[in-house]
């Protein structure tokens, strides 16, 4: 066994000793520990926008469909918007109604990710905000 051993020192080999491997491994999992849940809370975040962007979007193409066909419209997820289409992991709940004239809409959609943690409503003028705020 010594012999095998002074035979790779004469021969120059190297290698890494199970000490420097279990401190690289140490490493890597306090590292890991750290990221994961920084990474988790941005896409929590990221489906959160999503919503909200869906909420825009929505109102949005309501108030351009309305102008379109000059008439006044009731819009859910059962009846989208024209030129509107949903995103799959979006919930729309409720009815956005918008009149003809008039710069108040009625009714309370909610939109939710279905891997968010954010509900978010149009107001009756039209701006996009948490529900219940």
């Amino acid at each position: 066994m010594l012999r095998k051993l002074r035979q790779r020192k004469a021969r120059n080999e190297k290698g890494f000793t199970l000490i420097e491997l279990m401190i690289v491994v140490a490493i890597i999992g306090i590292l890991a520990a750290i990221a994961i849940p920084n990474f988790i809370a941005y896409r929590t975040k990221g489906n959160n926008s999503a919503a909200k962007s869906e909420a825009s979007n929505f109102y949005t193409a309501a108030l351009a469909a309305v102008a379109d066909t000059g008439v006044a419209g009731s819009y859910s997820s059962a009846a989208l918007p024209a030129g509107f289409t949903a995103n799959s992991q979006v919930t729309i709940t409720g009815t956005l109604t918008v009149p003809l004239t008039g710069n108040s809409v009625g009714g309370t959609p909610t939109f939710s990710h279905t891997a968010g943690t954010t509900t978010y409503t149009i107001t009756t003028d039209g701006a996009v905000s948490p529900a219940g705020v």
